[in-house]
């Protein structure tokens, strides 16, 4: 099961996140407060494909229409491989 919970400035986010469950995501991480520093944690994400690329640009684009400033960390190394093929690793960079 997949789950994004808010702790303080950090979003923690369990499981695989793909297709089939990336929009539920996003619409439980807009009940979450973005603080002005918030880091998003995928420490404990397994599996990922491109919705998670997708997921993470949406969750950029709320954090500069909010004026605040997102810190993703603990990539796997698949989505790190992702963001560099579709050439937004400097859009998700801190």
């Amino acid at each position: 099961m997949t789950a994004i919970i808010q702790n303080e400035k950090r979003w923690d986010i369990t499981g695989d996140i793909g297709m089939d469950n990336a929009n539920s995501l996003l619409v439980s991480s807009k009940r979450l407060t973005l603080t002005d520093e918030a880091v998003i944690d995928f420490a404990k994400v397994g599996e990922v494909d491109t919705s998670t690329v997708s997921l993470m640009l949406e969750w950029q684009r709320r954090a500069v229409a909010e004026n605040k400033q997102i810190t993703f960390v603990n990539l796997p190394k698949n989505l790190t491989s992702l963001t560099a093929l579709y050439g937004v690793t400097a859009l998700i960079e801190s």
